[in-house]
């Protein structure tokens, strides 16, 4: 009998991730919106409709992920990885969208100077939500940094600024009796940090999916690699990597003597592709340039 070990790989966490945060948020956002109307507190609706959003959240990192995924076809030749950055991209479009409309709703109670009064009943709900919520995005943070997924990234922060925003309303809640404004101004709060989550997954997706230049550590790395595999005045420069998921595409430049036989420059050409897919995981193109010699 043969022993099957079930391994976690990118697309296996984020459906073990996603769907454990659907059944979390729903039941989560049953329990806030159900406090938010007992009090009365727009801070709390709020709270509970982010936690919803969420669970959208979740099913995008599932289908993302699942996308990601699929091989390479004749449309995608290199895979479908950039699949998890959109879905990343997309989970902060959604919590953008959130935010305006938190401030919106803080903005029309504090113009109409409403109160709320809250009690023993939104102070165990917010605790459950602190709770729960962080550890769905230490779960999620954990998953990223073993699958290096940036929609799993994206989630933790969805996740994080939730818990963040129960956390205030948790304080605001003991300032409530003293300030008439406080409902409203958390709601503001709450609304500014998912904004700031939102701008860091939007901008990170967007960097990702235009192009990254490599790191100067990269880049010293790799040049000390092909030193290594063929010693000589190479002068590899004009580095780029396209990263598709787990797929990665490197290209860099070489020189290499102008009366070289073409077959020997694609032998160093090829065994340096070979020692950099080995060790790095990157597939290479190299662009061989005449090395001009001065006399």
């Amino acid at each position: 009998m043969k022993n099957s070990k079930f391994k976690l790989d990118k697309s296996n966490w984020a459906s073990v991730e996603g769907w454990l945060s659907i059944i979390g948020n729903i039941l989560l956002f049953g329990l806030k919106y159900w406090a938010g109307l007992a009090t009365g507190s727009i801070a709390i609706i709020a709270d509970a409709w982010h936690t919803l959003s969420d669970s959208l959240s979740s099913v995008i990192v599932i289908v993302g992920a699942k996308i990601s995924k699929k091989p390479a076809d004749e449309d995608h030749p290199f895979g479908h990885g950039r699949a998890d950055l959109i879905s990343a991209f997309i989970i902060g479009i959604l919590l953008l969208l959130v935010a305006f409309d938190f401030i919106i709703e803080s903005y029309h109670t504090l113009q109409s100077r409403e109160s709320s009064e809250f009690g023993s009943i939104a102070v165990v709900v917010m605790i459950v939500s602190v709770v729960t919520k962080e550890l769905l995005a230490q779960f999620a943070y954990f998953g990223a940094k073993k699958t290096n997924s940036k929609v799993l990234k994206a989630d933790a922060w969805h996740h994080r600024s939730d818990a963040i925003s129960s956390l205030v309303i948790l304080v605001g809640i003991f300032l409530g009796p003293y300030f008439w404004w406080i409902d409203g101004a958390l709601g503001m709060i709450v609304a500014i940090l998912i904004g700031h989550a939102a701008y860091e997954i939007i901008s990170d997706s967007i960097h990702s999916l235009l192009g990254e230049s490599p790191s100067d550590t990269i880049i010293q790395e790799l040049k000390m690699t092909i030193e290594e595999v063929s010693p000589g005045n190479l002068e590899p420069h004009h580095f780029h990597l396209h990263v598709y998921g787990d797929h990665t595409e490197l290209t860099f430049h070489i020189l290499l003597p102008q009366d070289m036989p073409i077959k020997q420059a694609h032998d160093i050409a090829t065994v340096l592709e070979e020692s950099i897919l080995e060790k790095y995981g990157y597939v290479s193109t190299i662009h061989i340039e005449p090395h001009t010699q001065i006399n």
